[in-house]
């Protein structure tokens, strides 16, 4: 059990005081920690053999594993033509593990699997040293039964080693605020700038609260902690910037062309096309910043009802439905350790003032970008929101409940805040009522029968029955959502971190090759010479096929908008006339929309020459009656 802490004042200047004793190991912590470690493996690794592929990241993966060029830059292709839109770092691991395992669907989800055990068991060793061992476990066992944590852990995104990272960070900054140490500071710092790797500008948003915790509560002198800080920033920030600094001063011939920029710079793809466009919404504007315009339809994809940007988007059922399940909770767990810090004036160097700061500035800082910035309907984001929420919400029913113990008056707090969290979950439920259509009115049951039996104070024992009866409450519907991730009905692997009722994927057809496809590549197989691209292919979606099914060397046009420069008219010709690229496949929708001039992007006017200028070739050739793709001979043999 967690003592309160006896720290003195620490004043600027002063020698650094004792810090207070750390919670002391209980018999039953390690082995209830086993125990929700071994929940949240079994809610991310069950099933993990019907994984499917995600189209544009298994495509990247599948070509990093081909060359140290490929796995350096994240290219989308083995002929290292273009990168994906992001930084690679997120995709290392995937890579890593395909290189060990196999190329296999399992294999690139089986990384964010572990990552996603390894934080909610992180998650209990940082609750521990503020709040106590009982809050460090129920942290734990919330995060793990949150919906987009059992996401995390089943899908390909950034966002669980993201997590991952910024939890490392928080756990150094803890113990480099405990006893004013440098060397965990900037270990915090290294953390955080590997986090840049994967999720870029969106790792510095944590910075606040690790500053913020270690200037408030380290017993150092200000000015110490001022220059631990720096140190710390000038860590972080070599560590952030250096894939950059080596993309910079890598020749643009040398290396791929980044993904979602106009220029092929690395600060106009993480400063402008994945930063400034996701705030386009309130009036931020990216124009000059060398990054191609967001596309509109891929915003809007999945944004579901009451997805704008402001900051009741957080509180919208897309959002709130997979991560926002411990909202009343963690304002308990927020509010009553304010009070309560306020009531006994705790020092300075207090750990749990500490505690408090961390986590209510990280929950406040990403809450406002999440609201303000475009997230498209991806619930992945908010793995990271999920994470201070489990910490509040853990230490919110400790308090409340050793409040309850010590009476006057303050035995309602914790009933009440219960109830009042049972009845959200059921609220969002109402939006889905198909889904699980018996966890709400089992809530409901559950939450009732609680009510009555806290009521019950003369007899200790069945009031604190009913409070783990309105505990279950609360968990019963999110846990119901996580568990239904078991099912091939209702998740498959390999996804976007959703589960619950839209989560269904019968798989990718991204993924694999059409019978059509594979006699076309068949045809380009045996009629390549010595071309170094067996076609050209605008989209990525029209290439991965080849690059997943077959590692084939196709180039894709256009990147992942679609509107990226890449190839260039002038490199387009280049590469044609060099006898280095040959076929261009071309759907009929793109050929169309080239003819009538509705696409006048750079690859539409690359479109448009090859319908006007190339020989079709006749689907015959090839065995295919397929209509809605073409192959086009560009040979100079076959240029009209």
């Amino acid at each position: 059990m967690l003592s309160t802490p006896t720290e003195s004042v620490v004043r600027d200047g002063g020698p650094p005081t004792e810090p207070a004793p750390r919670p002391r190991t209980s018999r039953y912590e390690r082995p209830v920690l086993v125990a929700i470690a071994a929940l949240a493996a079994l809610l991310s690794l069950w099933g993990l053999n019907h994984s499917s592929y995600h189209g544009f990241y298994a495509a990247a993966v599948r070509s990093m594993t081909d060359n140290p060029v490929a796995f350096l830059y994240g290219s989308f292709d083995p002929g290292n033509t273009l990168t994906i839109d992001k930084l690679p770092g997120f995709l290392w691991p995937q890579a890593l593990s395909a290189l060990v395992f196999g190329f296999h669907p399992w294999a690139l989800v089986l990384p964010q699997a572990l990552e996603g055990v390894a934080s909610v068991v992180l998650l209990h060793v940082v609750v521990r040293r503020w709040a106590g061992v009982p809050a460090g476990l129920l942290a734990a066992a919330f995060l793990a039964l949150t919906p987009v944590t059992v996401g995390l852990g089943r899908s390909v995104t950034e966002d669980a080693p993201f997590v991952l990272l910024l939890l490392l960070a928080a756990e150094a900054t803890s113990r480099a605020t405990e006893r004013g140490r440098t060397g965990p500071l900037l270990l915090a710092g290294f953390w955080v700038g590997v986090a840049f790797q994967c999720k870029m500008l969106e790792a510095w948003a944590v910075l606040p609260a690790l500053a913020a915790t270690y200037l408030v509560a380290a017993p150092r002198s200000l000015r110490r902690r001022l220059r631990d800080l720096a140190l710390a920033a000038a860590v972080m920030f070599a560590v952030s910037v250096s894939w950059m600094v080596v993309a910079a001063l890598t020749p643009g011939s040398a290396r791929p062309y980044l993904d979602g920029t106009t220029d092929n710079s690395p600060f106009s793809l993480v400063v402008g096309y994945n930063f400034l466009t996701r705030f386009n919404a309130v009036g931020v504007d990216a124009a000059g910043t060398g990054s191609v315009a967001p596309n509109q339809s891929l915003r809007a994809a999945g944004s579901g009802p009451g997805m704008g940007d402001s900051v009741w988007k957080m509180f919208s059922p897309g959002l709130a439905t997979q991560t926002g399940w411990l909202y009343p909770l963690a304002a308990l767990g927020l509010a009553g350790g304010a009070v309560a810090l306020w009531r006994r004036r705790a020092a300075r160097t207090d750990r749990v003032l500490a505690g408090q700061v961390l986590w209510g500035v990280w929950l406040a800082t990403f809450f406002l970008v999440f609201s303000f910035g475009s997230v498209t309907g991806h619930t992945y984001y908010m793995g990271v929101v999920a994470v201070p929420l489990a910490a509040f919400a853990g230490a919110g029913v400790v308090k409340a409940r050793r409040a309850g113990l010590r009476g006057g008056g303050r035995a309602w707090v914790l009933p009440v805040a219960l109830a009042a969290n049972a009845a959200w979950c059921v609220t969002l439920t109402l939006w889905y009522p198909r889904f699980l259509p018996w966890s709400a009115p089992t809530a409901v049951a559950l939450g009732v029968v609680a009510l009555v039996l806290t009521a019950i104070r003369s007899r200790p024992r069945v009031a604190g029955a009913g409070l783990a009866l309105g505990l279950a409450a609360v968990l019963l519907v999110p846990a119901a959502w996580s568990a239904s991730a078991l099912s091939l009905r209702y998740n498959q692997p390999g996804s976007l971190a959703r589960v619950g009722p839209s989560s269904s994927r019968p798989g990718n057809p991204l993924a694999r090759l059409a019978p059509a496809q594979r006699s076309m590549l068949g045809y380009l197989t045996a009629h390549r010479g010595g071309a170094e691209y067996l076609a050209a292919i605008p989209g990525w979606w029209s290439a991965a096929p080849y690059v997943i099914s077959a590692n084939a060397r196709v180039m894709p046009m256009g990147g992942f908008t679609g509107r990226v420069p890449y190839p260039s008219s002038a490199r387009f010709h280049r590469l044609i006339d060099s006898g280095r690229l040959r076929y261009v496949v071309l759907s009929r929708a793109e050929v169309l929309a080239g003819h009538r001039h509705r696409d006048r992007t750079p690859v539409g006017g690359l479109v448009r020459w090859t319908s006007g200028h190339c020989t079709l070739v006749p689907a015959a050739a090839y065995g295919s009656r397929d209509l809605a793709h073409r192959l086009y001979d560009c040979g100079p043999a076959h240029q009209r």
